[in-house]
């Protein structure tokens, strides 16, 4: 029997309509799936009936995959593909395997050579990347900075020699609760004209995208306050 195909299913990036974000032809693919792996169940529920999918939400088969996952269970988690059914793979927002624990089932597709098809959709880091005016020719994704002190201020000071020494824009992301303590570290740790993007709710309607030197940033975290954002360094 021929494998199915694993789909990576885009999300939204907040409570917008997926028309809005999602193309035609990736809700097609969402609707016509039994078969799910999310990293949270019941948020994957409501992006699927919000994508308009047409059966009952309780009769999909829904498994999660999450930082707590063993990897010895992924391989389980192939087996609608290896009996030849589709699969759709979900984050709890943008795009799964992409700082997403997603990407561990992508690769046990891959040791078993089943078809991965990537869907289009928003992706924060890009979006970010694509209205930050810094470097796209390179860059790099660090996922979360350290939280506390004195490790912060070491990893910002890492990222601005890297970012000087190969013309690259470094980028990464914050939760909510810690945006503008990591904004105000930014402006007072980083060189005053070394050049911060400020990416938040990107593609909502309270989205805020601006870029400022870093002294230009001191007294104005507020901006970010209780907002996930994806911030850049660039020079």
């Amino acid at each position: 029997m021929a494998h199915g195909t694993l789909y990576l299913i885009p999300v939204p990036l907040g409570p917008v309509s997926p028309e809005a974000c999602l193309p035609p032809d990736t809700l097609a693919v969402a609707r016509r799936l039994e078969h799910f792996v999310v990293e949270r169940a019941k948020t994957a529920r409501a992006h699927l009936k919000a994508m308009g999918h047409p059966l009952p939400i309780q009769a999909l088969n829904i498994e999660e995959l999450n930082e707590h996952t063993p990897a010895a269970v992924i391989p389980a988690l192939l087996a609608p593909l290896k009996a030849g059914h589709d699969l759709g793979l979900l984050s709890e927002a943008g795009c799964p395997a992409v700082a997403d624990p997603g990407a561990a089932l992508v690769m046990a597709a891959h040791r078993e050579s089943i078809p991965v098809v990537p869907l289009i959709g928003p992706s924060s880091i890009l979006l970010a990347l694509m209205a930050s005016g810094l470097g796209g020719q390179r860059f790099a994704f660090h996922g979360y900075l350290p939280a506390k002190e004195p490790e912060r201020s070491q990893a910002i000071r890492e990222l601005e020699k890297t970012a000087r020494r190969h013309r690259a824009t470094q980028l990464f992301i914050e939760t909510p609760y810690r945006s503008a303590a990591l904004l105000d570290a930014l402006a007072t740790t980083l060189a005053p004209d070394t050049f911060v993007s400020v990416g938040a709710d990107l593609s909502l309607p309270s989205q805020l995208i601006q870029t400022r030197s870093a002294k230009n940033w001191r007294g104005r975290s507020d901006a970010v306050k209780d907002r996930l954002v994806v911030f850049g360094i660039g020079i």
